[in-house]
């Protein structure tokens, strides 16, 4: 009678762990995007989405919010499981969030932001020239579209509110040129991988715009995990973002958006956004 109790109790165990496998198995894995990366790549994010779930073997759901802020509220209510984020808005949020993965662009790792102005303007060399001009700005969770020129004009002893005439956000890097380039605004910051692969893919929109400086580099807008995301969902979803260079449609995929692949990367590529962070709000 032991015997059997004990063969019905294993028995019951394993039925539960079968079925507690395959109810996990049918839980999507939420990503979360937002249209600074992503504009107009409906049939991309399609295909990643299919490689990602053949690969994980999980369904996969892309989230998309219009600012980085509504993404970084799904993480951190443990809504959503990944996101692909700017540097900044992973600096502010580390307690909620897990660097998993960074792009990587031209054989690094980096990026840079780029000031930009209206192609008929050839007198502007630095922002320091646009004081009482109308600025745009990409997203105030943004790096390259508000940090850095936020800083630099920090270093100026000066601040957006007061340094510009009018300042307004896009919630996209690409609106930003378009703002730039029909003369909405005098000046904008971009992410200068975004600027580049509008350049690549609508050069009569690049062309209206003139680059102004190129900023230093910093550590590209990283892919992240939330903190209760199970270990092995983790290790699976960074495996697969690695590998993919070496498997024929990843390789597809990465080349559609212009990098080499992702490499697992580590906190002090953000080091640079975390000081400028800090140095603007102490003033």
């Amino acid at each position: 009678m032991r015997w059997r109790m004990r063969w019905l109790v294993l028995c019951w165990a394993l039925f539960m762990a079968v079925n507690t496998w395959a109810a996990g198995a049918d839980v999507p894995i939420r990503i979360g995007l937002t249209p600074v990366f992503l504009d107009d790549q409906t049939a991309f994010v399609n295909a990643w989405r299919a490689y990602l779930q053949n690969h994980l073997k999980r369904p996969v759901v892309f989230v998309q919010r219009a600012s980085y802020r509504e993404i970084t509220d799904l993480m951190r209510s443990g809504k959503l499981d990944f996101a692909w984020l700017c540097g900044y808005s992973y600096v502010r949020n580390k307690q909620s969030m897990n660097l998993l993965a960074v792009p990587v662009y031209h054989g690094k790792p980096v990026y840079h932001s780029y000031l930009i102005v209206p192609v008929s303007d050839r007198r502007t060399r630095s922002i320091a020239d646009l004081r009482d001009r109308i600025f745009a700005f990409s997203d105030p969770d943004s790096n390259s579209g508000y940090l850095v020129p936020a800083h630099d004009l920090y270093r100026l002893q000066e601040k957006p509110s007061t340094f510009f005439s009018k300042t307004f956000y896009t919630w996209s890097h690409r609106k930003v040129v378009e703002a730039v380039a029909a003369g909405l605004a005098q000046g904008g910051a971009v992410d200068g991988y975004i600027w580049d692969m509008l350049a690549l893919q609508h050069p009569e929109l690049t062309a209206q715009t003139r680059v102004v400086s190129v900023s230093a580099e910093f550590g590209f807008p990283p892919f992240v995990a939330g903190k209760t995301v199970a270990p092995a969902d983790t290790a699976a979803m960074r495996k697969t973002l690695l590998a993919m260079p070496r498997d024929e449609e990843g390789a597809k995929l990465l080349r559609n958006l212009h990098l080499d692949g992702f490499v697992a990367g580590d906190e002090h590529m953000f080091d640079s956004i975390a000081w400028m962070m800090r140095a603007i709000a102490e003033k």
